[in-house]
């Protein structure tokens, strides 16, 4: 069911469930053109706990919007929620984006341009969905059927703001104070196979274009993730952008009014574009 935010200053906002449970849902925004719309879907960060939800990315969502793209800003199950952490978190949001194909129609909807935006945790989140097609290719082992699916929908491209995107280096640096380790019920040799699931640095190469953007005074997110991450990822022929931010923190990228966010901005929009 669908539900207008009236205090939004924007594009009208539909409040949409994608699955059975309270927190399966997420707020589609279109653009007044007629579509077929290109699609943003946006991730929030907040080190993948509970008391940090979707409206971190509202002014993004807004933004987006007004600049052309249908934006799909997803909640989901957080560490502190019922069934939130491994593997529900990561379910959740390949739940969330499959669900798209049921709303194209209505909503003239273009998944040929579909991209994952994605800030801090929601970062990691961004880019595994980038690398989950090919997810049971990939990974072997057990807990691989609780993540893969062939029918997982392909984006066009992914963005991460400041993200968690190598979730070992994020475990060794205890960033968060240890939201990785919570999040996937313990460390890399604890849990190995996890680690290659869920880790956009270890199912590289992804094989869809990704653009990261990390300001160098990021006190959350050390720049380095980004850097050592675009390093590795060159190295096996993935398509990347990584553009340093000098002097910018870690909030300063979901900041709509910033300088930080009209660069992303732009990147966003050129990804969407492409062909």
């Amino acid at each position: 069911m669908g539900m207008t935010d009236p205090s939004s200053p924007g594009a009208p906002v539909m409040r949409l469930s994608y699955g059975p449970l309270p927190l399966h849902f997420g707020e589609l925004r279109l653009p007044s053109a007629p579509g077929p719309h290109a699609v943003a879907v946006l991730i929030h960060g907040g080190f993948w706990r509970n008391p940090y939800d979707l409206s971190l990315m509202h002014g993004l969502a807004e933004d987006l919007t007004a600049h052309g793209l249908a934006t799909w800003n997803i909640e989901y199950r957080r560490l502190g929620d019922d069934g939130g952490g491994w593997p529900g978190t990561l379910q959740d949001v390949a739940q969330a984006v499959d669900a798209l194909r049921q709303m194209a129609g209505s909503y003239h909807l273009d998944l040929e341009r579909l991209v994952s935006v994605g800030h801090s945790a929601g970062g990691q989140l961004a880019l595994w969905l980038a690398a989950r097609p090919r997810l049971g290719q990939r990974v072997a082992g057990p807990e691989r059927a609780l993540l893969a699916s062939e029918e997982a929908l392909p984006l066009q491209g992914a963005v991460s703001l400041a993200g968690v995107i190598d979730l070992e280096a994020g475990w060794r640096r205890h960033l968060g104070r240890d939201a990785v380790s919570e999040l996937l019920g313990g460390g890399p040799d604890d849990v190995p196979e996890r680690y290659h699931l869920a880790s956009p640095a270890a199912l590289l190469p992804l094989g869809v274009p990704q653009i990261l953007i990390h300001g160098t005074a990021d006190d959350r997110v050390p720049v380095e993730i980004s850097r050592d991450y675009a390093a590795r990822a060159c190295a096996v022929g993935d398509q990347l952008t990584l553009v340093e931010l000098s002097g910018v923190d870690h909030f300063a990228l979901i900041d709509p009014h910033s300088s930080a966010w009209q660069t992303t901005r732009e990147l966003v929009l050129s990804l969407s574009r492409r062909s």
